[in-house]
C-alpha cells in the first residue's frame, strides 16, 4: 500500500513536472518586463549629469517605453502568429538584451534607441503572455497570472531599490545594463521551450468568426479598465512623493509612502488572478478595489497625512487587484488563444497611450491651477471611470 502511494506520488509529480518548469520561466520571463524600465527613475540624475542632456529628455525617457507599448501593441498577435509565440517571446528578450547593452555604453544617442527597443521588446511579453497560459495551461490561467504579476512588482521594486547604490559606486552604465542578466537567464531557460509543441496562433477562417476589437463594446471596456488603472498607477508613482512633501511630509518619507503603496500591491497581485478565475463574474473584485481607491484617495485629498500608510496600503491594495484583474480579463472575456491576444494588444494599446499622457496631464493640473486639490480630484474621477470599465468588463461573457 505504502509503495503503491509513494509511486502515485512519483507519477503525479512527473505529471507536474512541465507546469513547475513553465512557472519558473515565467517567474524569470517576468522580471524582465519591467526592471529595465523601474530602475531608470532613481538614477536619472545620474545619467543627466553624465550625459549633459536637459531635464526634457531625462524625464522623457520613462515616456518612451509606454509610447513604444501603445504604438506596438496592436501589431505583437500578427507577428507571434508568423513565427509562434515561443519564438517571438524569444526573440523580443533579445532584442531586450541589444536594447539594455546600447542604452549602457555612454551616448545619448544609443541611450535613447537602446530605450525605444526595449520598450518595443516588453510590448511583445506583455501582450502575448496572457494568451501563452491561455493555450499552454488552461486550467492554471490564474496561478500563473499570480506568479506573472507578483514577480513583476517584486523585481520591479528591487531593482528601484538597488539602482541608485550601484549608480553611486559604479556609474550610471552599470546600474543601467545589470538587467541584462536576467535577460540571459531567461533566454535560457526558454531554450527547452522551444522544443516543445509549438503554439499556432491562427486566425478564424471563417470572415463571421474573425473578431474585431474596436467595434465590441465589450473589448473597448477591456481597454477603459486597462487605461484607467495604468492612468493611476503611473501618476501616483510619479506624484504622490511631491503631494504628500506639499503636505508636510519630508522626502524621505514619501518617498517610503510609495513603496509602501508598491508592496502593498504584491498579495493582491497573487490573489486576485486567482479568484477571478474562480468565480463566474468579477464584478465583486471591482466593487473591492474602487472602494479602496476612493477611501485611499480621499484621505489623500482631505490631508490626514497622519494616515498617509493607511491611505497608500488602500491604494496598493486596489493597484494590485485592478492590475491582476485586467490581465485575467484578457483571457476570462475570450474564446482563443488568438482572440486574448488580440484583445490583449488592443487594450495595451490604448491602456498604455493613456498611461503615456496620464502624468503630463496630471502635472499641466497642477500647473494651472497651482495646487494638488484638482489633480487629487481627478484620481477620483478616474477612479469612478475605472470602475465602470471594468465592471462592464466583469460580466460573464465573451468577446
Amino acid at each position: 500500500m505504502d509503495t503503491q502511494q509513494v509511486n502515485q506520488n512519483s507519477k503525479k509529480i512527473l505529471s507536474n513536472r512541465p507546469l513547475i518548469y513553465f512557472m519558473v520561466a515565467v517567474f524569470l520571463f517576468a522580471t524582465t518586463l519591467r526592471t529595465p524600465i523601474t530602475l531608470i527613475g532613481p538614477i536619472i540624475s545620474f545619467i543627466r549629469e553624465g550625459l549633459g542632456i536637459s531635464n526634457f529628455l531625462a524625464g522623457f525617457l520613462t515616456t518612451i517605453p509606454l509610447i513604444a507599448f501603445a504604438v506596438v501593441s496592436p501589431f505583437a498577435p500578427r507577428i507571434a502568429r508568423k513565427f509562434g509565440i515561443e519564438w517571438t517571446l524569444f526573440y523580443s528578450v533579445i532584442l531586450l538584451c541589444a536594447g539594455i547593452l546600447l542604452r549602457s555604453l555612454g551616448a545619448t544617442s544609443l541611450l535613447v534607441i537602446g530605450t525605444i527597443l526595449i520598450g518595443v521588446a516588453i510590448a511583445f511579453g506583455n501582450v502575448l503572455i496572457p494568451s501563452y497560459f491561455k493555450w499552454k495551461f488552461p486550467l492554471h490561467i490564474g496561478l500563473l497570472t499570480g506568479i506573472y504579476s507578483v514577480s513583476m512588482n517584486i523585481s520591479s521594486g528591487i531593482a528601484a531599490g538597488f539602482s541608485y547604490p550601484i549608480a553611486a559606486n559604479t556609474g550610471w552604465q552599470i546600474a543601467a545594463g545589470i538587467t541584462i542578466i536576467l535577460g540571459i537567464l531567461t533566454l535560457l531557460i526558454w531554450l527547452p521551450i522551444l522544443r516543445q509543441e509549438k503554439i499556432a496562433l491562427n486566425m478564424p477562417t471563417s470572415q463571421s468568426k474573425k473578431t474585431q476589437m474596436w467595434r465590441s463594446p465589450l473589448a473597448w471596456a477591456v481597454a477603459g479598465a486597462m487605461g484607467f488603472q495604468s492612468f493611476i498607477f503611473y501618476c501616483s508613482s510619479a506624484w504622490l512623493p511631491e503631494i504628500f512633501i506639499s503636505q508636510g511630509l519630508d522626502a524621505t518619507a514619501s518617498g517610503w509612502m510609495v513603496s509602501v503603496m508598491q508592496f502593498a500591491q504584491i498579495p493582491m497581485t497573487f490573489i486576485i488572478p486567482i479568484l477571478a478565475g474562480k468565480i463566474a463574474s468579477q464584478r465583486p473584485i471591482v466593487i473591492f478595489f474602487t472602494i479602496c481607491y476612493l477611501v485611499g484617495f480621499t484621505g489623500v485629498l482631505m490631508e490626514w497625512t497622519s494616515l498617509a500608510v493607511v491611505w497608500m496600503i488602500l491604494l496598493g491594495f486596489a493597484g494590485g487587484a485592478s492590475f491582476g484583474l485586467v490581465l485575467m480579463l484578457f483571457s476570462l472575456r475570450t474564446k482563443t488563444a488568438y482572440d486574448a491576444a488580440e484583445l490583449s494588444g488592443f487594450a495595451q494599446s490604448i491602456g498604455y497611450f493613456v498611461a503615456a499622457i496620464g502624468p503630463v496631464l496630471f502635472g499641466f493640473a497642477h500647473d494651472l491651477t497651482d495646487s494638488w486639490t484638482i489633480p487629487i480630484v481627478l484620481f477620483i474621477l478616474i477612479s469612478v471611470l475605472l470602475f465602470f470599465s471594468s465592471f462592464m468588463s466583469s460580466d460573464n461573457r465573451t468577446i
